[in-house]
């Protein structure tokens, strides 16, 4: 055959290719805040209101408490789950077309758990999946890595020592061939990379910052309580160079997340208890940072060692949210605070678009596809809003039991998890 023959064949294949990879985008969500863990899908037909009797393909109940997300990878659908009192802590493993439970294993028994907030669980951080791999995390109670198609563990972790002090809550990381997490409790406060094949740590860098927090008898005040976090971390990109960046107690962090170098730190004292993953564009990271003093802040990056203020391109006080992360969609910035305000933002400026009560409690982050944000409350109700410059509601829906995880997309498809159950919504 010869070269101009072969050409059309070969735009096909490349054509096909190509389709075959956006597919698959759209349709696997293996994280926390999906593919490249911004809260952004590439699904799109998702309905704007259903209920417990519209367009509810399949209900699958999930036992025990919990509040990670789902995550989905081709056919399958994997959770954690632990039992309340947090002395059985697993995997619940779900058929993605017909909502049949596939695999319901217990990973760790715990002799003697941690203390756990009542608003929290003892299964909040979201696993994250791969082909052939989960892996799945509960703070310091256990870490391992998972065969998905035996259950299989392949390696574990229970050596790491910190006091959640109210329960873990930040999601793993993959970056390349590194299983990142988060470590920050009131005794001991670090970052750690494992290798994800072998579960062995590769480096384990501790936060930098001197809390100034020590009482009379040389001990934290509050127990430490404002030493803590529970927000995961992000590598962005800028320059040609990868960053992890990680929000701790009262300072956000840079690192090399290849050997866990701190590159920079910017200080924030008023803030504690940070819950969200930050989100990148333009130059800057923004970050909601967290509890007392709830804020938006917009990070220049490409700073090293610590930030003074001329790093902070611009902050946000008012209607800030503390534990549902942010959406960055073109130059706008969207936030929904714990209070069911949401408020759309010029990332690059910081001025406000607009500010719109949507009604409600918030702990799960919103999501984005085909041009609408979804927001899932407390008490289950999930709002559909437009994306742009005007505040429009296109669509109010009901589910039972009520939302602590932020949901998931694939293909055509909405998948929430509210506190007892698992629902594939579809038109």
């Amino acid at each position: 055959m010869t070269t101009h023959r072969l050409l059309p064949h070969l735009a096909v294949f490349t054509a096909t290719l190509l389709s075959a990879a956006a597919l698959t985008a759209a349709e696997n969500w293996p994280q926390f805040r999906g593919p490249a863990g911004d809260g952004q899908s590439a699904a799109t037909g998702l309905p704007v209101k259903f209920s417990e009797t519209e367009s509810v393909k399949w209900k699958t109940a999930i036992h025990g408490k919990a509040w990670s997300s789902p995550v989905i990878w081709g056919a399958e659908i994997w959770l954690t789950t632990a039992t309340e009192d947090g002395t059985a802590l697993g995997v619940v493993c779900v058929d993605k077309d017909s909502g049949k439970v596939l695999r319901d294993d217990t990973l760790f028994r715990v002799a003697a758990p941690q203390f756990c907030h009542k608003f929290n669980s003892y299964a909040s951080p979201t696993p994250v999946l791969e082909d052939g791999r989960i892996y799945v995390t509960f703070g310091a109670p256990g870490t391992a890595c998972l065969d998905t198609k035996t259950g299989a563990k392949i390696w574990e972790r229970t050596d790491f020592v910190c006091n959640h002090y109210r329960g873990a809550g930040s999601s793993p990381i993959v970056w390349g061939d590194l299983l990142i997490m988060s470590f920050d409790g009131s005794d001991a406060q670090f970052m750690v990379a494992l290798d994800k094949k072998t579960g062995q740590t590769v480096w384990q860098t501790p936060r930098s910052i001197d809390f100034q927090d020590l009482g009379a008898d040389g001990k934290p005040k509050n127990e430490g309580d404002y030493r803590k976090a529970f927000a995961t971390p992000t590598v962005v990109e800028h320059g040609g160079t990868a960053t992890l960046v990680s929000s701790g107690a009262k300072a956000h962090y840079g690192y090399d997340p290849k050997t866990g170098k701190e590159l920079w730190r910017f200080e924030e004292r008023g803030n504690h208890s940070a819950a969200t993953r930050p989100v990148a564009g333009f130059g800057m990271v923004f970050i909601a940072a967290g509890y007392s003093q709830g804020q938006v802040l917009a990070l220049k990056l490409g700073g090293s060692g610590l930030l003074g203020a001329d790093a902070l391109a611009w902050r946000l006080k008012k209607s800030a949210p503390n534990k549902p992360s942010l959406l960055l969609i073109g130059d706008l910035l969207y936030a929904i605070n714990d209070g069911g305000i949401a408020s759309c933002v010029d990332a690059k400026t910081g001025d406000v678009v607009w500010t719109q009560r949507i009604g409600g409690n918030f702990s799960a982050s919103p999501i984005h596809a085909d041009g609408r944000i979804y927001a899932c409350n407390e008490e289950g109700k999930v709002t559909a809003l437009a994306t742009g410059r005007e505040f429009k509601v296109l669509g109010e829906s009901q589910l039972e039991a009520g939302c602590m995880a932020s949901p998931a997309a694939s293909g055509k498809a909405l998948f929430v998890r509210t506190r007892t159950h698992l629902y594939r919504v579809e038109q």
